[in-house]
């Protein structure tokens, strides 16, 4: 067993909450890249999250995140030390995707942490990071020997008497449905590369997975399909290997996103049992009151390190590896066809972080006709505020679809299936459907979608609750305006988010 603590909860600065965070007295639910060094500690302090990831991927990140830390909250982080007790780990930039000097620049956080953390009598604080967006082997080793340089340089030239530790773990990041389904070929290759450069094999690798990119860009029945193949070959790989392997999972309020919330802390553990590490992202810490939140943590920390890891046979790999691809083909014809209307929805999209231009899956962006396709959150967020859940579109005929062995196969994967559509069908607004209908032919087609599902799951359409109910008349109120004023869009848009506790 490693000797380390494997975090079990992952904070993130994913901009997906509809409400202010607890701690901020202004109660502005924007996160300024000021506020975000506070935003870890009371992270760490008032929800007792294990880590936190400190985003350099596209957005502003403060260099000097150890420095203020420590200096602010001494006698806590004396206490709870970083990088022995709690951890924050940096999302590198991608340099294969963006431009290089932030990556130096987060390295060298890295280095000078090092040495305020010895001068103060710390454990290193800051000794693993993400790499976004990893496709090879050779990519998770290139960072390691950037860092490797950098630091015997600095070791060298700027500080001889305190020497920096030359080596860093890294986390690989597949977005994907493929590099998720690869990742085993991925890891063992690059095993086989760190040997030959450092001598030794790691004792274990964390790995992540993505939950959000992967439904923007293929769907949410190869999302989710894509998840629980990577997280069982995962677990396969690390038997064969004799190596121990903690997938995270990046997972959002949204079943779209991954369904993790306060409100489905069970459903998560069934659905991915084997991931040892939880990302709570924004929505999950500040849409829900804060007992919730608390509860929603500790009972995760309890259930995922015991959780016995999914295990699928080879055959029904084969199988769900199918449904993946084939489901992937209705979503995207559609979708094609759909974003040229979303367009005005997309553009009055509510802000809640310092960005910079996106890069994810995507690379720098996806062009569907000359049109971009936002980010992950803001897609997901804008088909809910018009009523119409992104989780159907090509989902229902994608498992009508579906011949009989293949139907029980995904079935039997994916236990929460009638539960979230009969939750998802809530947020459905028929009435501005068919206004969009007369603008666009492709929303028959997501109508198509959802009458399949509900001939199967037998679910009502449409609100129960009086929160849901405000929810549906305000979609069709977007659905009416979406082409006239933005202003007005925004503000609907962020009532329907805090009415369904998640933006995006």
């Amino acid at each position: 067993m490693t000797s380390r603590k494997i975090p079990s909860i992952m904070g993130t600065q994913h901009p997906d909450n509809a409400n202010a965070p607890f701690w901020e007295s202004s109660q502005q639910p924007f996160i300024s890249a000021y506020r975000e060094t506070s935003e870890a500690f009371e992270n760490f302090n008032e929800l007792n999250v294990d880590e936190y990831m400190w985003d350099w991927e596209g957005k502003h990140a403060d260099a000097a995140v150890i420095d203020r830390l420590f200096s602010t909250e001494y006698d806590y982080f004396k206490e709870h030390q970083i990088g022995r007790d709690k951890f924050l780990t940096f999302r590198f930039p991608n340099i294969w995707e963006e431009k290089g000097y932030n990556l130096m620049q987060a390295m060298t956080a890295f280095l000078s942490s090092e040495d305020f953390a010895h001068d103060l009598d710390f454990s290193r604080p800051l000794f693993e990071a993400i790499l976004p967006m990893a496709q090879r082997a050779d990519q998770i080793l290139k960072m390691q020997i950037l860092f490797e340089k950098l630091a015997n340089f600095k070791s060298a030239e700027f500080t001889r008497s305190d020497k920096n530790t030359p080596y860093i773990e890294m986390i690989p990041l597949f977005e994907d449905f493929e590099t998720q389904l690869h990742a085993p070929e991925i890891l063992k290759e690059y095993l086989k590369l760190h040997e030959e450069h450092f001598g030794f094999r790691p004792k274990y690798m964390r790995v992540f997975l993505a939950g959000s990119d992967s439904a923007l860009t293929a769907g949410f029945m190869s999302s989710i399909t894509g998840n629980k193949l990577a997280i069982a070959r995962l677990h396969e790989f690390a038997e064969e290997e004799n190596i121990e392997i903690f997938p995270i999972s990046g997972t959002g309020s949204a079943i779209f996103r991954g369904g993790l919330s306060p409100h489905r802390i069970d459903r998560y553990v069934t659905e991915f049992p084997g991931v040892r590490t939880a990302t709570v992202q924004s929505a999950f810490r500040y849409d829900f009151p804060i007992e919730e939140v608390q509860k929603g943590i500790a009972e995760l920390k309890e259930k995922l390190p015991v959780a016995k890891p999914l295990k699928i046979s080879l055959d029904d790999q084969k199988i769900l590896t199918e449904i993946a691809e084939e489901s992937a083909k209705f979503y995207s014809q559609t979708l094609d066809n759909l974003v040229p209307s979303m367009q005005p929805i997309f553009k009055a999209f509510p802000k809640r972080r310092d960005r910079r231009q996106h890069v994810g899956v995507l690379g720098y962006s996806r062009s569907v006709d000359g049109i971009e396709l936002p980010r992950a959150i803001n897609f997901t967020g804008s088909f809910y505020s018009i009523g119409v859940p992104p989780e159907f579109i090509g989902f229902g005929r994608a498992l009508k679809h579906l011949d009989a062995d293949h139907l029980s196969v995904f079935v039997r994967s994916y236990p929460s299936m009638s539960k979230d559509f009969n939750e998802l069908a809530r947020y459905i607004n028929m009435d501005a459907l068919q206004i969009l209908k007369t603008q666009n032919d492709a929303w028959a087609e997501v109508e198509e979608d959802i009458l399949i599902m509900q001939r199967i799951f037998k679910f009502e359409i449409g609100p129960q609750t009086r929160e849901e109910q405000q929810h549906a008349e305000i979609a069709l109120q977007v659905v009416q305006i979406k082409d006239g004023a933005p202003i007005a869009v925004t503000a609907l848009i962020n009532r329907t988010a805090q009415l369904r506790h998640f933006l995006g």
